[in-house]
This record gives structure tokens, sequence and C-alpha cells, in this order.
């Protein structure tokens, strides 16, 4: 793990951990753009995991008093903000980088980007049954619930053409940005299921071609200010979550993400043809008894396992550098000194 510099050594700006943490948070913004990739786990590898949580468990009611009282130096060691400043600017400039392709992909070869999202999150599934631990009774009930309550959510009408509204943009960003701090989460299968993620990433898309409209500006303006609410709001509880009620909170976690997976089922055939602006096309799930016996079928199928594959052997580094126990994690009492 990545030690937090001492408050008493002055450090140049930038210096290297500076330009460190600017590599940190790109690859962790290229991790944030794809389904299935989690961030949390990312962060585990770079072992900056724990730093990071602390750092976003910071921002409360002391850290408003000292920026009430001037305390401008001692505002700005509470939150880590030579960690933020430069992993923010990495993390934003990997997901620009990635978004604009992922948009691409999404468009273009809907099916082996579906097969590729498809094994990602099933290998996340598996991951994060396993932080549950023992499966007791209780555990697996909350994991069945999980996957009930997601599947009902993904099979909703309202979701197969979620609300234009900004409202809904707001939501998405503070639903989306907790995963940053959940290990095996990816905050853009969130975005998958509540059907922005195509919109979000055809927007970064329009940012690298300057083509920005006003009301990209707004969707933008708006989903970032859901993500800091959310992140600021959810973050303290998620924390106590985990250090507290990991079993349980992780089988929910686990049981959303399988119920989930119906919604990026690689097999799906469009049901408004007619249509050609992609955000307001209908596909439907096929079974894979009528799919047909051919090379696309064995390409997909290949693809979902290489990406299932992919995850596993990421989540394999991470465990060398860090790992998510109760103990790990701050304490609400860390959060509250100064």
């Amino acid at each position: 793990m990545t030690d937090q510099p001492d408050r008493n050594t002055r450090e140049p700006i930038p210096s290297q951990a500076d330009f460190a943490n600017l590599g940190r948070g790109l690859l962790m913004g290229g991790a944030d753009i794809i389904p299935g990739v989690s961030g949390g786990t990312v962060a585990l590898i770079l072992g900056i995991y724990e730093r990071l949580v602390t750092a976003i468990s910071h921002v409360d009611a002391k850290l408003v008093r000292l920026v009430a009282q001037r305390r401008v130096r001692d505002a700005a060691e509470r939150i880590d903000l030579r960690l933020l400043i430069p992993l923010g600017i990495g993390i934003l400039s990997g997901v620009i980088a990635l978004g604009s392709v992922m948009h691409t992909l999404l468009e273009d070869h809907r099916q082996l980007t579906f097969a590729a999202f498809f094994g990602m999150i099933s290998a996340s599934c598996y991951l994060v049954f396993r932080l549950i631990g023992k499966p007791t009774a209780g555990n697996l009930a909350l994991l069945a619930g999980g996957v009930v309550i997601a599947y009902g959510i993904v099979s909703l009408p309202g979701l197969k053409t979620p609300p234009d509204t900004l409202w809904y943009v707001f939501l998405c960003g503070a639903i989306a940005i907790c995963a940053m701090i959940l290990p095996g989460i990816s905050g853009a299968f969130i975005l998958l299921v509540l059907g922005k993620y195509h919109e979000i990433t055809g927007i970064i898309k329009e940012v690298l071609k300057l083509k920005l409209s006003v009301s990209s500006v707004m969707t933008v303006i708006v989903f970032a200010s859901g993500c800091l609410i959310g992140l600021i709001s959810f973050s303290k509880l998620l924390r106590w979550l985990l250090a507290h009620r990991t079993a349980q909170t992780m089988s929910v976690l686990c049981g959303f993400m399988i119920g989930s997976l119906y919604k990026i089922w690689p097999f799906q055939i469009d049901t408004t043809p007619d249509i050609h602006e992609f955000k307001h096309k209908h596909f439907e799930p096929i079974p894979l008894t009528d799919v047909p016996l051919d090379g696309q079928l064995v390409l997909t199928i290949a693809v979902a396992v290489i990406s299932a594959i992919g995850v596993l052997m990421l989540e394999r580094l991470g465990s060398r550098k860090e790992s998510i126990t109760p103990e790990s994690l701050p304490s609400d009492q860390d959060s509250l000194s100064a």
C-alpha cells in the first residue's frame, strides 16, 4: 500500500509521486469506463485503495470547519489532496480516452461487446461471492433476494427506454459513483443497467470531436453533480457496511450483479429495426437454443470466456497488493479524528 506523505515533509510540485498518481488515475479511469472491470479492484492492484477510501470518507463536517477557519493546508491534508488531484485528473483522462472507443464498439459490434461485458461481470460475480466468506443460510437468502430484485428492475419496461430527464441522469451518477469504493462492482455496469451508458459514452465521443451541445453540457454538469453528491453521501455508509456487515453487504451486491446479467445477455434481437438512433432502439434477449450454431456463436462464447479470465487474472494481481477486510478499512473513529 502507498503510504500517505508525512505532513512535515515538503515535496516539490509536481513531484514524482504526483506523476505516479496521475498514471494510476489513467489506469483507473480506463477501467472505470469498462463494464465488468472495477475501479476499486484496480485501486487494490495499484496499492492505493485504503488511502483513497480514507480520503473520500474525510469529506465531512470537520473538513467544512477547517475550510471555514481558513486552515487550507490542514483541510488539504485531511482529504489527501496531493493524492486526489493528480488521481482525479488521471481518471478523467482515462475515461475520456477510452469512452469514445466503447461507444463505437457498442454501436458497431454489440454482440461481441456484450459478450465481453457478460464474461467480465460473471467473473466479478464470482469474486464478490468469495468476499462473502462462509455462505450461511441468511447470506444465501440475501443473495437470492438481490437476484430477484435486480432481475425485476432490469426487466421493467421503463428501463428499455430510460427517462430522458436530468433528474434521472443525476440519480445514475449518484448510484454509479459508489462503485468506486466497492471492489468487484463496476460503475460502468451500473450505468449500463440503468440505460445511460451509451448516452454518457456518446457525450465523451462528442468531447473528443469538439461537438458538444448545450444539452450535452447540461447532462455532464448534472451527472458530475450526482457523482459528487453520491460519493460524499454514501461513502461513509458503504464504508460502515463493509466494515461491520461485510458478508451481508456482499451477498446483496452479488445477488444484484447476478440478477442484472439478463440486461447484457449477448444474444439479443433488434425489435426496432426501423429506428436508426441507437438510444431509442429496443433489443430482446433470445435463448441460447435459438442461436444458430455457427462461427459467430463460437466467437461470442470465446470472447466471453477470455474476458472472464482477464478479470480473474486482474483480481489475482490485486490480491497480492492489498485485500479488503473489515480491518483494512478506516474506522469510524478515524474519520472523526483530527
